[in-house]
């Protein structure tokens, strides 16, 4: 009797692991995106042909705060990053909806950080941004809402992002038409490398989203 018991117990603790690792297995590795991976016209051509290690690079710029903020408050963390702007009625209200979700899903989180850049940076100073921030429940500290010189900006998204999309990139050319207006949420990783886009109106995607969050931050 006290054989079938153990033998009972060993089944009980053993099929839980074993179901685990095999749903562990067959659950797909989150890829390694570089530039040889998007579309052309979406990567500036000085880092066009670099087919793997790409990664986010420096930069300098403001908060909300109209503090400096450099890429050292990525360093070491999981992070989301979006280009949106203030003003913005149509997919930006919906995107930062969602991107609150992100927020409450990973609130107080120290190893995780949301980037938040504006494409419209004569407008969305910081005083307006921290403005903006409020409206959305931001936490100080994890949720950054970014702004600084337009070149500076649109470098970030060309060399390191790849959230231009080529219909903005063929109008580069006509002065005011360089305007990007992405729906895409980018999702990198604490050594940098951009593990995949998401649509941040989709709630769908925004739920895989967290759950490919949660997977990084489980990984050293």
């Amino acid at each position: 009797m006290k054989r079938l018991v153990l033998i009972a117990l060993i089944l009980v603790i053993a099929i839980p692991i074993a179901y685990f690792m095999v749903s562990q297995a067959n659950t797909p590795a989150l890829p390694f995106i570089n530039p040889t991976d998007v579309q052309s016209e979406m990567v500036d051509s000085s880092v066009q042909d670099i087919g793997r290690n790409h990664k986010i690079g420096a930069f300098r710029l403001l908060d909300q705060q109209n503090k400096i903020i450099t890429d050292e408050v990525i360093e070491g963390k999981v992070f989301v990053a979006e280009y949106f702007f203030t003003t913005c009625g149509s997919i930006c209200p919906i995107m930062n909806q969602q991107m609150q979700r992100v927020q409450a899903a990973f609130d107080g989180n120290s190893t995780f950080e949301i980037l938040s850049f504006t494409v419209d940076p004569e407008n969305d100073r910081p005083k307006q941004l921290l403005q903006y921030a409020k409206s959305h429940a931001y936490r100080a500290g994890q949720w950054h809402f970014i702004t600084g010189k337009k070149e500076a900006l649109y470098s970030l998204a060309r060399t390191s992002f790849f959230v231009l999309k080529p219909a903005e990139a063929a109008n580069l050319g006509d002065a005011g038409s360089d305007f990007i207006h992405t729906n895409n949420f980018v999702l990198v990783d604490q050594n940098r490398h951009i593990r995949g886009y998401y649509d941040g109106t989709n709630p769908a995607e925004v739920d895989q989203l967290i759950l490919d969050i949660e997977k990084l931050l489980k990984t050293k």
